[in-house]
Parts: structure tokens; sequence; C-alpha cells
């Protein structure tokens, strides 16, 4: 075990990339590139990081700031749940621990939205503490290195606590990460350019294309929402703010009513829909939209606008927009009459931009 921790540091420090995360010593850093990496690619989030960090470069700045704010600069990283979790831990970093990280793994976890995986890493990587740091890519390697067709996350951490090199073991997390982001990957794995090939009985065995076993996804539903883009005569548009909590928790769409046979609502173009929870863009299964009858006429021209595809992890969202002229805005109950401008400050999820962009805002 000794000599398989040896080589893989000896490699990690020869051969890691320049992350502008890499060498933080502030758990707060550490934590916010471990959140903003979880199922994101680390050269997308990498300037994302940046500009994070130069707005809330400390936990109590993100703790002070509104919520408004920081789902609209996490705007296209996606999952926004992290980023809500993210601004509800600052808040109780803040006020329940002075300020400070807990300094180990099992009192991170205690704190919102903090999982195993990243109290492992935050502890190992800003405190020194020997516990492993489990994700896909250590599960992978882990795998491979002791020929495992479908190793348990418990068998997986404790392989990996025997391998673990306990005077660097940050270095040693970070490094088994990177091996499987860079060269154990899933698929045409670089086995000749891999520090552990030497030990790894899947490559002894020929099976590391089998190892470990992929699981197999059931069918991603389709669900459907026909869209409204009012445009009011002062040149605005009608958005709402979707609940605080669920997906996509307290961003802002345009009103949508979501379609429950995929088939025309008959309505169009009169419907515009009241905020409800958990309808438009994401969220579980709600009851659906209530919807009111535009208070002036349509006045102009009705345009359909191309459909707008977007997948979730459990759902394929198919919206379908059209842009509707009206004579007059009426009350702001239901939403916010915004410009151009004012909705490019908003957050607003990726799928709502396409609309956006395709109705002229």
């Amino acid at each position: 075990m000794e000599a398989i921790h040896e080589r893989l540091l000896a490699w990690f420090d020869a051969h890691k990339r320049d992350l502008p995360w890499r060498g933080a010593g502030d758990p707060y850093a550490v934590w916010i590139s471990e959140v903003m990496l979880q199922q994101t690619r680390a050269a997308f989030v990498a300037p994302y990081y940046r500009r994070w960090m130069e707005r809330f470069p400390d936990v109590g700045t993100l703790a002070d700031a509104d919520l408004e704010e920081v789902l609209r600069l996490w705007r296209g990283l996606g999952y926004y749940a992290r980023a809500r979790n993210a601004h509800r831990c600052a808040r109780q970093v803040r006020d329940g621990h002075g300020g400070e990280f807990p300094p180990s793994a099992d009192r991170l976890m205690a704190l919102p939205g903090i999982g195993p995986y990243t109290a492992a890493a935050v502890a190992s990587i800003a405190f020194g503490e020997a516990v492993p740091a489990v994700d896909g890519n250590v599960r992978r390697v882990v795998a491979r290195l002791f020929d495992l067709a479908d190793p348990s996350l418990s068998q997986v951490r404790g392989l990996a606590a025997e391998l673990m090199d306990t005077a660097r073991p940050g270095d040693f997390n970070e490094a088994m990460m990177e091996l499987g982001a860079t060269v154990c990957t899933p698929r045409s794995p670089k086995c000749g350019a891999c520090p552990l090939a030497a030990a790894c009985r899947a490559r002894a065995a020929g099976t590391v294309a089998e190892r470990p076993r992929r699981r197999r996804r059931g069918p991603v539903p389709t669900r459907t929402w026909d869209v409204q883009v009012a445009v009011s005569p002062r040149g605005r548009t009608l958005v709402v703010r979707r609940p605080r909590e669920g997906l996509l928790g307290g961003m802002w769409e345009f009103p949508a009513v979501e379609v429950e046979d995929g088939t025309d609502t008959g309505a169009r173009p009169m419907r515009v829909a009241e905020p409800a929870a958990g309808g438009g863009e994401g969220g579980g299964r709600a009851p659906a939209a209530r919807s009111m009858q535009v208070a002036e006429p349509v006045v102009g021209t009705v345009v359909e606008l191309p459909p707008v595809t977007h997948r979730f992890s459990h759902f394929t969202a198919v919206y379908r927009p059209q842009r509707v002229e009206v004579a007059a805005e009426w009350g702001e109950a239901a939403g916010r009459w915004v410009t151009s401008s004012e909705l490019a400050d908003l957050p607003l999820p990726v799928a709502q931009q396409r609309i956006a962009r395709a109705a002229g805002f």
C-alpha cells in the first residue's frame, strides 16, 4: 500500500492540472470549489469559481448576500440547490460557528448541504484530517485497482483509507480524483500513463473496461410546458419567481402551464400562469399551475417561438414558448414586469435565457 500512495503522490506533484483552487488552504475556498465541482467538469467550473471568489471572498460576504444575487452569480452552473445550500450553510457558519468552519468531517456534515464527500474533502485538504473523499472518480480508480465489479461505498472508503498517505491526506484525495478525471477515465482510460498500472488488478485481468459495472438507468420521462412571453406597450415582459424550495428554487421564469399529456392546451394565447409551487421549470410533480385570463386583450402579433428542450437529471423538459403582445400591464401580484436589461440581471435558468433570446429580450 505504501508504494501505491508514493507513486500516486509523485505523479500528482508532476502532473496535476493548474486549477484556481489548487493550493488553497482556506476551508471556505476549498468548500466552494468542491460544491461547484459536484457533477460539473473542472474546466467549466474554473471561470465561475474565479468570479465567485471575487464577489464572495469569504464566508461572511456570502452569508451577508441576498439569495437572488447568489443565484444570479451561479446562473449557468446548474443544480441550483447547491447555491441555495451554500448560502444557507454560510449563514449557519457565520451565526453558529463564529464564521469558522468546524475542523473535522463529522462536524462539517452537520452543516446544510455538506455530505460525506464534501466534508471529507474539506477536512482533508484544509485541516489535514486523514479521511478518504470518495466521488465517482475515486470509486472507479479503486474498483479497477482491486478488480471489483460493483463495490459498495463503504468498501471503497475502506480501501481508500488503507491506501491513504496520512502525512498528505488532502493531496492524496486530490490525487485520486485527478487520476480518475484525467487518466483512469470511464472510457478509453490511459493505462500506459497511469502511475498505478503495475499494481492494477483489473489491468492484469483484462477487465478494465468492465470495472466498475455500469448501472443501467431507466427511461427518462418528458414533461411539457406552454410558456407565455407577454410583451406590454412599454416593451416590458412578465416574469414570475419560483418557490424558494425545490429544483431551481428562488429563480425567475416566464409564466408557464404544464401540459399533462403533451397536447395543446386549447387556451393559447390567452393563458398566462400564476406562480404555483413546483410548477414551471423543474421541481417534482405538482398540482397544475393555476391560470388567469389576460386583463387586456391581445393587440399585436402572436408569434410561436421554437420549442426549447432542457435535460434535467430525472426528466426532460420541453418548453413551447409564445410571444404575445398585450394592451397593458396588469397587477404585479402575479410577478414582475421587467425590461431587457432588468431581465439580464435576474437569476434566470438556462432554458429561460434561451426563450428570452428567441423572444427578443
